[in-house]
């Protein structure tokens, strides 16, 4: 189908792309690869009057490896996570998931910070985001603030962020050496969504571990988390299992996605487990 008629901007700055969604209020969005928002308006389930272009703003752009802290525009595309050979260094997982997101075409386009910005509960990185412990910068009329990515998720599709507000980097804590890092996916056909996603980090005493498709938002459980710190597979498994809250759809039924979860959270847990020093 074809969406209905609107204007479209392409602003230069970030404080451009704010004054627009100020002028236009609910009538206007930011798009940055696309992939949410257009096939909406074709099939005519979301209409704007106003699309905001983000991809010419270079401030939104490029990835910053520093010692402790690895710094992602926006607009960094799945691509460039996957080539960016600094980045595979400093954090193989995020790599590793970007792997796995759709096809090559769509990750040619397809942005980091578009991925984690829309609140999408199938989307792979806010799960991965969330078990990295990493915080997004927001850009508003009112200034600019962070908020951490395990605080950004409130409902499907219902963030933190306010209408007004743009996305413009995210911020993710470098695991220490010895920490190993692994993200498992089950899904029906290339490029669908997960019926189950597991991210996982453990070693040194420490672990992290989150979940992706298996509730309306991503789940990060600090129970689960803190069961694997203490070498307890099959306590951190359990907990996991009370945390998600999965819904029957053509997926499958719920104790089935339950019995993928526990699977791929498993070989995660295998895996990055394998990779810790």
């Amino acid at each position: 189908m074809i969406p209905a008629g609107f204007e479209y901007h392409r602003p230069g700055d970030v404080a451009s792309a704010i004054s627009i969604l100020q002028e236009y209020g609910d009538e206007a969005r930011v798009v940055a690869g696309g992939h949410s928002l257009i096939p909406m308006m074709k099939l005519r389930m979301a209409e704007m009057g106003h699309l905001i272009d983000l991809q010419a703003i270079d401030e939104l752009k490029g990835i910053e490896i520093g010692a402790e802290t690895v710094s992602l525009g926006a607009m960094v595309t799945q691509h460039e996570l996957i080539t960016h050979d600094g980045l595979a260094s400093a954090i193989p997982l995020i790599r590793e998931a970007a792997l796995q997101i759709a096809d090559p075409q769509v990750r040619y386009m397809g942005t980091v910070g578009g991925n984690v910005a829309n609140g999408d509960p199938g989307n792979d990185m806010p799960g991965l985001m969330q078990c990295l412990n990493a915080t997004f910068e927001l850009s508003g009329p009112d200034g600019n603030r962070s908020v951490a990515a395990r605080e950004f998720y409130e409902a499907a599709y219902f963030t933190a962020r306010e209408d007004e507000e743009i996305l413009t980097r995210i911020s993710v804590p470098v695991p220490d050496a010895g920490v190993g890092q692994a993200y498992e996916k089950q899904k029906r056909k290339i490029g669908d969504y997960a019926t189950a996603a597991a991210a996982v980090m453990v070693g040194n005493g420490t672990a992290s571990v989150a979940m992706t498709n298996l509730a309306d938002t991503p789940i990060w459980s600090e129970a689960a988390s803190t069961a694997l710190a203490a070498g307890d597979v099959d306590g951190c498994v359990a907990a996991m299992l009370d945390a998600i809250d999965p819904v029957a759809d053509n997926r499958g039924p719920v104790e089935f996605k339950k019995h993928v979860a526990a699977v791929m959270l498993r070989r995660a847990i295998d895996r990055a487990q394998s990779r810790a020093a």
